[in-house]
């Protein structure tokens, strides 16, 4: 996360807000949201006079709308949400509207950087993306999965390139859907297509296709594996480099494969969710090994444990060398590490986040109604009427927690090894 060094990590508490001040002032206040630093929170509002803005610590935005939603942060704390003006959508950030309009906008997104903001747009019966209130030349009869490149300077995403007429079942398979990469399309067209991923260098984007009635590959630069599957989900190009790995299906059982070729050997009955590490030697995913039952797979060999509701995707400890998950059993929810589940159960959980070293890990739950955060599966304190993701210090020292209790929002640091009410 950009800055974490450069927050202020002293171990105190600090009421940053006192919420129900704010909503004395406002006629509706949604969801809150808080900044990374948790030095802010804000919140969507309505005013008085129905006209809404965002408020954030207390403050409005000297700037009202239609309608705002989707009120977030971004990775270096600008507040970006979603506005209608005369009728029209647009984005704002920090309270400024871009200048671009649109009959509506929606899914949002932002680069790791945090300085590139995108959505989706329709605009006279045309659909496209648009970056920093930049928004494509060409539109398409229909948008569907979208992804933003890592410097935020390319936008790719499945379009349907024919407008068919109602029922047209062989047009249809003739192949109306494509990828465009900033409104620029590929060469080929196929059945469908889903989930374009950008390189790392975002040079090259890769996406799932069909290719016939129950024929599937993988597509990059416009170019699909001669290779064809029963079915394939969401490619990840390998760090660094222009390959491409994918999980598919092939003769009744799923592997994961690259450049169209075998990469693991074991067989399973779903994979899909597949990762790598932040050094890039290693693949971690989620895996089905038998009927019912779901698993983290890393490098091919399956963890002993199980769970038979559910297994989320892997995360990595920033050594590469640890590996954690969302698992749930029973209808209860945990943390899986290194294949070792944490003996606490949960009404739910959020992504785990180890330190800095990979040493611990800290995570998110609820628990009768209030939350907690919880390292190396040990529930701390008492609980809050809110709380949002713990955060570690740059060097794994301390952690901060954001939360709301008694009607107030704090931002406290403690020291990683004392976590504490």
């Amino acid at each position: 996360m950009p800055g974490v060094a450069d927050w202020d990590w002293q171990v105190e508490k600090k009421c940053v807000a006192d919420l129900a001040k704010i909503r004395s002032q406002f006629k509706r206040v949604d969801e809150y949201s808080v900044s990374n630093d948790g030095e802010k929170i804000a919140a969507p509002v309505q005013k008085d006079n129905d006209e809404f803005t965002a408020c954030v610590n207390g403050e409005a935005w000297s700037e009202s709308f239609e309608l705002l939603w989707n009120l977030r942060f971004s990775p270096i704390d600008n507040l970006n949400a979603l506005v209608r003006i005369d009728d029209e959508w647009t984005v704002a950030v920090d309270g400024k509207p871009w200048e671009g309009r649109y009959e509506y906008v929606w899914n949002p997104k932002v680069n790791p950087a945090g300085n590139a903001v995108s959505v989706l747009y329709k605009n006279d019966d045309a659909y496209g993306v648009a970056i920093n209130d930049e928004g494509w030349e060409e539109g398409f009869v229909s948008i569907r999965d979208y992804c933003l490149s890592a410097d935020g300077n390319r936008a790719a995403a499945t379009v349907q390139t024919v407008r068919l007429k109602e029922a047209d079942t062989f047009g249809f398979f003739e192949g109306v859907w494509s990828v465009a990469v900033n409104g620029t399309l590929w060469d080929s067209k196929y059945v469908n297509t889903w989930n374009p991923v950008f390189s790392d260098d975002g040079e090259s984007v890769a996406a799932e296709v069909r290719t016939d009635i129950c024929e599937y590959s993988v597509a990059v630069q416009s170019n699909d594996w001669s290779s064809k599957y029963g079915c394939v989900w969401t490619p990840t190009f390998r760090p660094g480099t222009q390959d491409v790995i994918a999980p598919v299906r092939d003769g009744g059982q799923w592997t994961l494969v690259e450049n169209g070729k075998g990469l693991w050997k074991r067989k399973y009955n779903m994979l899909w969710g597949q990762k790598f590490s932040p050094d890039g030697n290693s693949i971690a995913a989620v895996a089905s090994p038998e009927f019912g039952r779901w698993t983290i797979v890393v490098d091919d060999v399956p963890w002993d444990v199980t769970s038979g509701d559910m297994v989320v995707e892997p995360v990595f400890s920033p050594d590469s060398k640890r590996v954690a998950s969302i698992v749930k059993d029973d209808n209860r929810w945990s943390i899986a590490v290194d294949g070792q589940v944490w003996s606490e159960t949960f009404e739910m959980v959020w992504d785990p986040a180890f330190s800095p070293d990979g040493r611990r890990v800290v995570a998110k739950a609820e628990r009768d109604g209030r939350y907690f955060p919880v390292v190396d599966g040990k529930v701390h304190g008492n609980g809050f009427e809110q709380l949002w993701e713990p955060v570690f210090s740059a060097d794994g020292s301390k952690v901060m927690l954001r939360y709301v209790e008694d009607g107030k929002y704090y931002r406290q640091v403690f020291p990683s090894n004392e976590l504490k009410r």
